[in-house]
C-alpha cells in the first residue's frame, strides 16, 4: 500500500473511530451555546452617549440607516474614534470599513502596518478575523465571498498555511478574481472572508459543528451587511473543506441576494440533502477524486459528522468538474477545470 493510501485509510479509521469511541464524551456533548465575537473597542463604543447601535446584536439595516443619518462628517468622526468596532461594523458603507480598517491595521503595526489592500475586516486577537476584497465593491452588481476551511488563521492568510502559497486564502480569492473577472469585467468582486475562528487541522473539532454555527453566525451578520450597503447587487458563496459546513448552517437565513452557493473538498454541509438546506440559491458541489475528504464517511452520528457529502449524487447538487485537481487544496489552482468553474458560478451563476 502507498504512503498516500496509507495516509487515507488511516484519515478514515479515523473519522469512524472519533464517531464511535465511547471514551469521547466530551466530544459528543450536547452543542454549547454560540457566542458572538464583540469588536474591538466595543466597552467603550456602548458606553458612548451618542446611543450607538450595537455591533454584535443590531440590524445591519438599522447600522446602516444610522450611519447614513450621521453623514460623512459623522461618520469619518466614529471611524477615528473607534476603528476596531467601524471596520467590523456589519451594515457601514465599505469605504467607511476600508478607512476604519487601514488605521487598525496601521496601529497594530508590523506586519500590518502599510499593508496593501481593502479590508472590511480586521480583527489580530487570537487566531485573528480578515476580510480582504479583491474588485470595486461600489460598481460590482455580483459579489462572491470565499469561506476557508481549516488552519487558516490571520498570521497566514496572506502567506498560506505551512508557508504554502497556494493554501493562503488572500491569493486564492485573488486569482479567483481575476477568472471571474473575464466573464463580468468591472462589476464583479470577490471577498476573502475569514470572519470566523476555523479548526485547527484535521482533528475532532473539524468533525464538530460547533465553531461552523458560530462561524454561520458571524457569515450571516456579514452578509445581511453587504446587502445593506449594495441591495442591488447579488451574491455567490463560496466554500472550501469546513467552510462549506459553515455556509450550509447559514443558509436558512441567507437573503434573497445570494442566489448561488458553491462547495468544494466538503465533509457535508450539516444535511442529508439539499432541500433540507431551505434556501432558494442553487447549490453545486465538486470534489476530485484525489482528494482525502473522499475518505471521510458522510455521515452525522451522535454530533459528529456533517452528513451527506454535497458531491454525492443523493445529495442533489449541480456537480462541476474537478477531473484536473491533484489533491485537497488546489480546487483554485490556476488553469484548472475547478477555477474556471467557480469563477463563472462566482460572476455569473451560469453552468459551467
Amino acid at each position: 500500500m502507498s504512503g498516500g493510501l496509507v495516509a487515507r485509510g488511516c484519515t478514515a479509521l479515523a473519522a469512524v473511530a472519533v464517531a464511535v469511541a465511547p471514551a469521547a464524551s466530551t466530544l459528543l456533548a450536547a452543542p454549547g451555546v454560540v457566542r458572538v465575537a464583540a469588536p474591538a473597542g466595543t466597552a467603550a463604543w456602548r458606553a458612548d452617549h451618542r446611543r450607538l447601535p450595537d455591533p454584535v446584536s443590531a440590524d445591519p439595516v438599522a447600522v446602516h440607516d444610522f450611519l447614513t443619518a450621521a453623514g460623512t462628517a459623522g461618520q469619518r468622526e466614529l471611524a477615528a474614534e473607534y476603528p476596531g468596532v467601524v471596520g467590523d461594523l456589519d451594515g457601514a458603507p465599505a469605504a467607511l470599513r476600508y478607512a476604519a480598517n487601514r488605521r487598525a491595521m496601521d496601529a497594530a503595526g508590523p506586519p500590518y502596518r502599510g499593508r496593501a489592500g481593502r479590508y472590511l475586516l480586521f480583527d489580530p486577537r487570537g487566531d485573528g478575523r480578515v476580510a480582504q476584497v479583491f474588485g470595486d465593491l461600489a460598481t460590482a452588481d455580483r459579489i462572491a465571498v470565499l469561506v476557508p476551511g481549516a488552519s487558516v488563521r490571520g498570521a497566514n492568510f496572506w502567506t498560506g498555511a505551512g508557508g504554502r502559497r497556494f493554501r493562503s486564502l488572500s491569493v486564492q480569492a485573488d486569482g479567483l478574481y481575476r477568472e471571474g473577472a473575464r466573464y463580468r469585467p468591472g462589476r464583479f468582486a470577490v471577498i476573502a472572508w475569514l470572519g470566523y475562528e476555523t479548526p485547527k487541522g484535521v482533528n475532532a473539532a473539524e468533525a464538530r459543528e460547533d465553531l461552523a454555527r458560530a462561524g454561520a453566525v458571524a457569515l450571516d451578520r456579514f452578509v445581511a451587511g453587504l446587502v445593506a450597503d449594495r441591495p442591488r447587487a447579488t451574491v455567490a458563496l463560496l466554500g472550501h473543506s469546513y467552510g462549506s459546513t459553515v455556509i450550509g448552517l447559514a443558509a436558512r437565513r441567507l437573503p434573497r441576494q445570494v442566489t448561488d452557493i458553491a462547495v468544494f473538498g466538503s465533509p457535508g454541509m450539516g444535511v442529508t440533502d439539499v432541500t433540507r438546506l431551505g434556501t432558494t440559491a442553487r447549490v453545486w458541489a465538486g470534489q476530485s477524486r484525489r482528494d482525502w475528504i473522499r475518505w471521510v464517511p458522510g455521515i452525522r452520528l451522535f454530533g459528529l459528522g456533517h452528513g451527506t457529502k454535497p458531491a454525492d449524487p443523493a445529495f442533489g447538487a449541480r456537480v462541476f468538474a474537478t477531473a484536473d485537481v491533484s489533491d485537497h487544496d488546489h480546487y483554485l489552482a490556476p488553469g484548472t477545470d475547478s477555477l474556471s468553474a467557480l469563477a463563472r458560478i462566482a460572476a455569473s451563476g451560469a453552468r459551467p
